[in-house]
């Protein structure tokens, strides 16, 4: 009898664990035919940020299965068939993980017992494991501001699923025009514009301001009481190139002019405390006593710096000032270094960029530069360049050199990258495509590049996809190793010939007739004919003029006010051209 009774009890525990596994199963479908029985939880204390990320996750999901989860707080979530958005002590007791620091931007996405656990830090972390879950389990892709692609599901069963992701680049500025959109931003992990301001994604970080010594002390307010202030040059002062760095009024003004900036701007981490964009440093006996003793012109504008960043110290302690390692200062100085508040922005502007920067004969010195920098700078902040500012709708070939560049920045410990492009409009060269491009790679620059151009391109450009991608090898095609491909050549620069110039444009005037019928397809790849048009248009004036080439060029940059260049708009670009 006691045999029999401990049998029986065995045999219902092992129902009991059978009926268990079996409507996990079935609570691990997430949604079928229109329907689902999952909720979306809110974690207790969620964040703007979080909750956006909880109201797009529902969003997204009805238009990709036309089930509405309902979205409810903790306080009302039951044990099972649910979505937990963010990170409080039910998640913790379930899953064991740390609490995650506000700022971190790394998050973590798993399934427990038929339940999906998104958590991550409070301020963006959560909302980009949310937007990862949608991208890589879903299939959603933001591409552009223009371009949103949402695929249809009639079902989804939540697998067996454990995603961690962190950044590799702490701070990440794809610089484009049309990158500054909140939405885009927030979901293509962008989270750095040349303005900081409130979001509903967590915000945008940013670095105050550039060039900021003249701003600081004003030349045309004080060069005529004050000649000590400025830079002496040949044996006199001048108006028009530095600050006398060891003049000790001049660094009591940028004290007190860096302190209000920091009171009237109080959102952004880092404000600049940087020299002018010329190259006419002092020469006075103090400043030239300062370069001979730290060996580079850097050590007297980082022993200027470092004062202003210790007052800045006393008021801000949770605040950085930075200064440019540029031009002149691009070398790092011996015998200096940055106080632990200062962040060393490193601007790569004379580089060749159709080769890694660490397998390009021209860029030798700039490597260099990057090593003794990561030796002395405990925060190393880089300043990219991937565009053309001379004529922004040449073909700029860099897409292969890219994620490798911000693979170097990495490993030289940068803990943000700016990448500089075309910001004054829409319309540069592969805006959208770099844009795009550039977001992944400064969170995971491991990744190959190549599948995500080709995915791109046929996702954003439909039926002038294969077209597109050809045009792309042809420009890619144009580099030699011999190649130096700087950020202001011009049209007669060697990279470029007539039979790349005629072959492109013929290939993309065919591609547009098998998107004429689609107004929005049409307008995208006439910002790619830009490119040909352009080289036509500034190689060939006449046969430009002939064959009216010049004429639908100026139109198209007319009606959408593209910017050719970055020191001329479009109107005074056509009276040049003229």
């Amino acid at each position: 009898m006691v045999k029999h009774n401990v049998l029986t009890k065995r045999c219902l525990l092992a129902a009991a664990s059978l009926l268990l596994h079996v409507t996990l199963l079935a609570a691990a479908q997430l949604f079928s035919e229109g329907k689902s029985v999952y909720k979306i939880v809110v974690a207790a204390g969620a964040t703007d940020s979080e909750q956006t990320a909880a109201r797009e996750l529902q969003a997204y999901l009805r238009q990709i299965s036309g089930a509405e989860l309902p979205i409810i707080g903790a306080a009302e979530a039951g044990p099972r068939h649910l979505i937990y958005v963010g990170f409080d002590s039910r998640v913790k007791a379930i899953t064991g993980a740390d609490v995650p620091a506000k700022d971190d931007e790394s998050f973590t996405y798993e399934t427990r017992d038929g339940n999906l656990y998104i958590y991550g830090g409070r301020r963006r972390g959560t909302m980009y494991g949310v937007f990862t879950f949608l991208e890589r389990e879903m299939g959603v892709r933001w591409y552009a501001t223009d371009c949103t692609v949402v695929p249809k599901r009639s079902a989804y069963k939540l697998g067996d699923l454990h995603v961690h992701e962190a950044p590799a680049i702490r701070y990440r500025f794809a610089q484009y025009y049309n990158t500054m959109d909140d939405a885009w931003c927030g979901h293509n992990k962008n989270n750095t514009l040349w303005a900081a301001r409130r979001t509903a994604y967590g915000g945008i970080g940013a670095y105050w301001n550039a060039h900021t010594c003249g701003q600081f002390v004003d030349a045309e307010e004080l060069f005529e009481s004050h000649p000590e202030y400025f830079a002496m040059r040949d044996g006199r002062r001048i108006a028009d190139g530095q600050l006398c760095l060891t003049n000790p009024e001049v660094l009591q003004i940028c004290i007190r002019e860096m302190l209000k900036a920091i009171q009237s701007y109080p959102d952004y981490w880092v404000y600049s405390m940087s020299q002018n964009d010329n190259k006419l440093f002092c020469e006075c006996e103090q400043c030239t006593a300062l370069a001979e003793r730290y060996q580079a012109q850097s050590g007297v504008m980082l022993w200027f710096v470092n004062q202003v960043a210790a007052a800045v110290k006393e008021v801000y302690p949770d605040k950085y000032v930075g200064t440019f390692a540029y031009q002149y200062t691009r070398k790092a100085p011996l015998g200096i270094m940055p106080a632990d508040n200062v962040v060393i922005r490193l601007c790569s502007i004379e580089c060749c960029f159709a080769h890694p920067l660490d397998q390009c004969e021209h860029n030798k010195a700039f490597m260099a530069d990057l090593k003794a920098w990561q030796q002395i700078a405990p925060r190393l902040y880089i300043w990219d360049y991937v565009v053309n500012f001379a004529q922004y709708h040449a073909p700029f070939p860099n897409m292969q050199v890219l994620a490798r560049n911000i693979q170097i920045f990495r490993e030289h410990n940068a803990i943000g990258i700016q990448e500089e492009a075309q910001y004054q409009s829409a319309g540069g060269e592969f805006a959208e495509l770099k844009s795009w491009l550039l977001a992944r790679l400064l969170w995971n620059p491991y990744q190959p590049t190549q599948p995500l151009i080709e995915e791109f391109v046929r996702a954003y450009y439909g039926a002038a996809a294969d077209a597109v991608l050809e045009y792309i090898k042809m420009c890619r095609d144009l580099v030699t190793p011999q190649t130096v491909l700087g950020i202001f050549i011009r049209p007669n620069h060697e990279l470029f010939n007539d039979e790349f110039t005629a072959a492109s444009r013929r290939l993309l005037d065919d591609a547009r007739k098998l998107v004429a019928g689609n107004a929005t397809l049409a307008a995208r790849l006439d910002r790619v004919r830009l490119q040909p048009m352009f080289l036509h248009v500034m190689r060939s004036p006449e046969a430009a003029v002939a064959d009216g080439t010049r004429d639908e060029y100026f139109r198209l940059m007319r009606d959408n006010n593209y910017r050719p260049r970055e020191n001329k708009d479009i109107e005074a670009f056509i009276r040049e051209c003229e």
